[in-house]
Formats: structure tokens, sequence, C-alpha cells
């Protein structure tokens, strides 16, 4: 109990802070829609190409979690300060090749046919967008510092305010206000940038005022250390990998759902929605148990760690547990409230019932995720996600989706025939599951291998 304890006051801050930052991109698409389908999808296609790139580069300052927690759990915290500055170094360094990467995207659009006026939207508003991206980058920086040091708040407080702040902004560069004329779709990347900015800032001062002020990250300057740089990403570079993957996935599975037509596209957004909400609470908690996990691995205390394993896992399975029961018994309502009309509700209800078979996996692999990291092992969630998703469940869910008839090994000699029929959207959320299914088994055996394993995890806190 003390140490779910400890769990749930690390990852509820996490948790709010998650759920915070996603209803922000929520606002810009509501607020835009009120300007008409040009100006929503252009802010939809920056997002799209945005927000996965994003992740995929900040993914790598995820690595001063693992790192500040171990280094704090074995009494080193007087090297946390250069840590910190070299990871700040990197997220500069990749903040400003993403700068370069959206302000050169029109080819990109041009290229994929997509509609002049939508594209031309979108190339205005990550060119204002790109005002904020290096400190967001370097925000993330100090955010995950934070988090090494078990302080999970600041994030959460800084969050809640950017999202007071992202409302009157967006009001005022949208439609306009106090003489100021409206910027349209555009206007939602100058308001991201100017909160980008505010966050920054924000961390700054927690870090250097409040309770990790006597690490002194910035009361020094630390030139570039390649060989330091190059460990922490080759340390992170795996978890934004990973991340990307995973959401590739989605991406590519809401491709495939478009080409069954309208209805099925409906229902599957809303359990994409729904299983994304889901997901905050035990992706919070696979945060916290890479905190809980990387401190005591630090500390060679590996009873604890594996404490804090069980714990974390335990907890996942409960939470999935109440997801499970409320999205199976309250299917029917909570689809009706994205939509009135009835096709939909009842397509998109016996979704939710594969997203709640769905939810009780993922929680599980997720805290694996977060337990793993903990360890300093990055790499095996990523090649777990390729063999798993891309390799398994996403042609598993086409085959499923679509059908099949033929002889799959004909090029072997084999004539035997195989026949699986068209089962639509139902069919991509199975390959979903399965994937799943076949990550979580994957990551909780390498999960057990590592806490039977304290000398594996020794060598691996070296990284």
């Amino acid at each position: 109990m003390r140490e779910f304890g400890a769990l749930l006051r690390l990852s509820w801050p996490i948790a709010v802070t998650q759920v915070t930052q996603m209803s922000m991109g929520v606002m810009d698409t509501v607020m835009a829609s009120r300007l008409g389908p040009v100006e929503v999808s252009g802010v939809q296609l920056g997002g799209a190409l945005f927000w996965p790139v994003l992740l995929l580069l900040s993914g790598v300052a995820m690595a001063l979690t693992p790192s500040v927690s171990q280094l704090r759990g074995s009494g080193r915290t007087d090297q946390i300060a250069e840590v910190a500055r070299q990871t700040l170094w990197i997220m500069l360094g990749m903040g400003l090749l993403l700068v370069a990467f959206i302000r050169n995207v029109e080819p990109l659009y041009l290229y994929f046919g997509v509609d002049p006026a939508a594209a031309e939207v979108a190339v205005a508003y990550l060119s204002a967008l790109s005002f904020g991206v290096v400190q967001f980058m370097m925000y993330f920086s100090l955010r995950y510092l934070c988090d090494g040091m078990s302080w999970t708040k600041p994030a959460m407080i800084i969050a809640l305010i950017a999202v007071s702040l992202k409302l009157p902004l967006n009001v005022l560069f949208i439609y306009g206000a106090f003489g100021l004329p409206g910027l349209g779709g555009v206007g939602c990347g100058y308001s991201s940038a100017l909160v980008m900015t505010a966050q920054l800032i924000s961390m700054v001062l927690v870090v250097t005022k409040g309770r990790i002020a006597h690490l002194g990250v910035f009361y020094g300057f630390s030139r570039p250390r390649f060989g330091e740089m190059l460990r922490i990403f080759k340390l992170g570079l795996p978890i934004g990998a990973g991340i990307s993957l995973e959401m590739a996935v989605f991406s590519v599975t809401t491709i495939l759902v478009a080409k069954l037509g309208v209805l099925p596209l409906n229902a599957h957004a809303i359990a994409a929605s729904i299983s994304s909400i889901a997901f905050m609470l035990p992706l919070a908690l696979g945060m916290g148990a890479t905190i809980r996990v990387g401190f005591f691995a630090g500390a060679h205390e590996f009873e604890q760690a594996r404490r804090a394993v069980r714990v974390a896992l335990m907890s996942a399975f409960v939470v999935a547990v109440v997801l499970l029961t409320v999205l199976a018994v309250f299917r029917y309502p909570i689809a009706s409230l994205y939509t009135p009309v009835p096709e939909v509700v009842s397509l998109g209800a016996s979704l939710l019932l594969l997203v709640a078979l769905y939810q009780l996996v993922d929680d599980v692999q997720i805290v694996a995720v977060g337990a793993l990291r903990g360890f300093k092992d990055t790499r095996t969630p990523m090649f777990v996600s390729i063999i798993a998703y891309w390799l398994i469940g996403l042609p598993l869910g086409i085959f499923m989706a679509f059908g099949y008839e033929g002889a799959p090994l004909a090029m072997l000699g084999l004539d035997w025939t195989l026949n699986v029929p068209a089962n639509g959207v139902q069919g991509l959320w199975w390959g979903l599951v399965v994937g799943l299914i076949v990550a979580a088994a994957a990551l909780l055996a390498r999960v057990r291998y590592l806490m039977n394993s304290p000398q594996k995890i020794i060598e691996m806190s070296k990284r």
C-alpha cells in the first residue's frame, strides 16, 4: 500500500498534464471549425505532420527521467545538472531541425496532392507554430528532469496555466480582437507558439526557484559534450521511435478505415477518441513506474524495484478492469454522445467492446514499457512495437477487414487455400488487439527476466 501511494502521488499529476495538453489540440480544432472546412482542414493537416515528428524527437528527452531517477537513487545527484544541460543542447539542435522541416513542407503537400486551399492554411499554420518549437523542445527536457526527481506537479500546474492562456489567445488570433485582425486557422499556430514559450519560461522558474534549485542546472555553463550527448541520444531515441511507431499504426488504420466508407470512419473515430482518453491514466501509471523503478534500480534495491513493478502492473490491471466494465455496460450511451445517427451508434458501440478488450491489454503493456524504461531498457519496447504492431497486428487487421481468398504461400509450392471473410472496421480493431496481446506477452516476459537478473540491471544502468 505504501508503494501504491507513492505511485499514485507521482501518476495523477501526469495524467492531468497529458489530458490538459491534449485538450489544447481539441480546442484548436473546435475553434477553427467555426470558420469553415478549409480552415479546420488546414490546422488538422499541419498537426498531422507536426505532432508525430515532435513526439519522435522529444522522446529523446524522456531519457532524462530514468537517467535522473537512477542518479538520484544511487546518491549521485551532483551529476544530474550536467546530464540535464547536455539534454538541453540536444533539444536545441533538434528543435532547430524541426523548425527547418516545418518551414519547408509545402512541396510535401503538393506531392501528395493535398487540396491547395487547405495546404495553404497548413503551411502558414506551421510557419506560425515554428516560433515556439525550440522553446517547447527545451521545455520537455526540464519537465522530464522534474519527473526524474519525483516531482510531477509542476508540469501539471504549468499545463493548466497553459490551457487557460490558450483560450483567450485563440480568440485573439483566430477571430481578432482589440483592433487586431483575425488570422483564421493560422492564428492557432501563433497562439500555440506563445503558449509554448510561456511553458518554457514557467519551467525555467520552477527549476531555478523550486525545490530542485540545489541541482544548479542553470548556475553553470557546459559546452556540448558529444560523447555524453550520444549516450543520451542512444537511450532516448528508441523511446521516441516506439511512441511514433505506435501512433503511426493508428494513423495507417484510420486511412484504411476511410476506404470502407463514411459510416465505419465515424464509428472508428468514436472508438479511437474513447481509447485515447482511457489511455491517459495507464500512461501516467507507466511514467510513474519509470520513476519508481529507476530510483530503486539506481540504488541497487532490487527487491524494492520488483515490488514497484508488481504494484504498477496490478494497478494497471485494476484500472483496465474498471474501464472494461464501464465501456461494456455503457457502450451505447457513450457512442450516442458523439452522434445521433443510429447506424453509427450501433457500429460504434460494437467497436467499444473491442476497445474494452484492447484497453485490458494496453494498460498492462504500457506499464511494462514504463518499468523497462526505469531499468534503462528502451530498445526492447521499440523492437516489440515493430514486430507486434507492424508485422503481426496491422497485416492481420488488413486480412480480417478486407478479407482474403487464395493460396498465400503459392510461391513456396503450397497450394492450400486461405479464405478469410471481410469483417470491415471490426477486423482492423481485432488486428490491433492481437498485436497488443503479442506486445504485452513479450514485454512482460522481458520485465520478468530483468527482475530476476540483478547483474543485467547493473550493466544497463551504465548506459
